[in-house]
Parts: C-alpha cells; sequence; structure tokens
C-alpha cells in the first residue's frame, strides 16, 4: 500500500471471495467484517453452516433453548481462528450506552458480537436478541494482510446488508451479496487480470 493513500476500513462490509480463491475455508465465501484497522481484520464466515444446529449447541453448554424460531438454525462456521470458541452475531441489546453482555464488540452498523455465555443464557431463557447468528470460531487478518489479499484479486468488497445475514436462506447468501454490487457469479473470472 502507497505511504500516502488513505487506509480502508472494511468494518460492517461484506468480503467475497472470489472464484481463483480455492483456500477450503474461504472458497465461495461471504465474510462479515466486525472489525478493521491498522492493526489487521476480524470477520465472521456467514454462508458455511456447520454440522450441529443450535439445539445441540445449547444441549452441549447444558441449557435449555426456549426459542422455538432458532432450535434449527445452523451453527456457522465462522472461520479457521479459535473453532471451539463460540461468537454470537446480533442486533444491538443497549442498556444506556453499554452493551447488556459482557466481551461485546459494538459494530457501527447496528450490530454487536457477542463471545461471553450471558447471551445464550439469554436465549435461553427465551429473550435475548431477536436477530442472532451464531458461528464457533472466526476469522481474521494481521496488520495490511487484507489489504494484500484484495490487492491480489482475492476479495471483492461491499457495504454489509444485514437481510443478507438474517434473512436470506444460507445456499442464496453468496450470490445475494454479489448482487448488492450488480454481479452475478457467472460473470466472475476465476482467474486474476493484470495490464
Amino acid at each position: 500500500m502507497a505511504m500516502d493513500s488513505a487506509p480502508i476500513n472494511l468494518t460492517h462490509h461484506f468480503l467475497i471471495a472470489m472464484p481463483g480463491l480455492d483456500d477450503e475455508a474461504f472458497a465461495k465465501s461471504v465474510v462479515y467484517m466486525c472489525e478493521h484497522s491498522d492493526r489487521g481484520a476480524l470477520g465472521l464466515v456467514i454462508n458455511k453452516p456447520s454440522d450441529i444446529n443450535l439445539k445441540k449447541l445449547f444441549d452441549k453448554v447444558a441449557l435449555p433453548l426456549r426459542r422455538d424460531d432458532l432450535t434449527d438454525s445452523p451453527v456457522f462456521q465462522g472461520g479457521p481462528v479459535q473453532t471451539e470458541r463460540g461468537f454470537v452475531l446480533h442486533e444491538c441489546m443497549l442498556a444506556g450506552s453499554e452493551s447488556v453482555y459482557a466481551s461485546t464488540m459494538t459494530i457501527p452498523g447496528g450490530l454487536e458480537m457477542t463471545t461471553s455465555k450471558d447471551v445464550l443464557e439469554a436465549l435461553s431463557t427465551g429473550a435475548g436478541p431477536r436477530k442472532v447468528f451464531v458461528s464457533l470460531g472466526y476469522s481474521a487478518w494481521g496488520e495490511g494482510q487484507l489489504e494484500s489479499e484484495i490487492s491480489e484479486n482475492s476479495w471483492l468488497t461491499v457495504e454489509a446488508d444485514l437481510s443478507v445475514i438474517f434473512d436470506t436462506p444460507v445456499e442464496q447468501r453468496y450470490d445475494k451479496a454479489l448482487m448488492l454490487l450488480g454481479l452475478q457469479s457467472w460473470m466472475l473470472s476465476p482467474e486474476a487480470g493484470h495490464a
């Protein structure tokens, strides 16, 4: 990156994998960016469900799940880092100006990401946030790594649309994210172009 260029901030954006990105964790993925700064980036893959649903996850952590709307929702593979740890992406739940949950990152754009068990405890009582996305693991990039991958034509970026995360069937999220750019997957070449 040139010294005089302004740093980019992709917080509350989607990263959309280009067809040439064949890394198993990220092929044909859409990543919601929770944080991006000059120190690095953190996001959650929103279109790779794991083989367990929320009911099974709650059984594993010995909590009942009293939210019928969430019972069959998949738990997602959020990325290759800390795959045994849970991450809950949800609408803002504020008490004054503070989140009601511990270990919560507020994301500009209307969401929070919580890593503490108290959000699961709230859901287990039938309360908690209405819109919820749960993953095991997250995606991370070190300083300058994401910018380098973007310059190598590995990712497209677009401002996030929360309906893609919460209201779009999993199998349609990649195409729906591309549509935010006016693209369809058949328009993308797996080869990087060079002038």
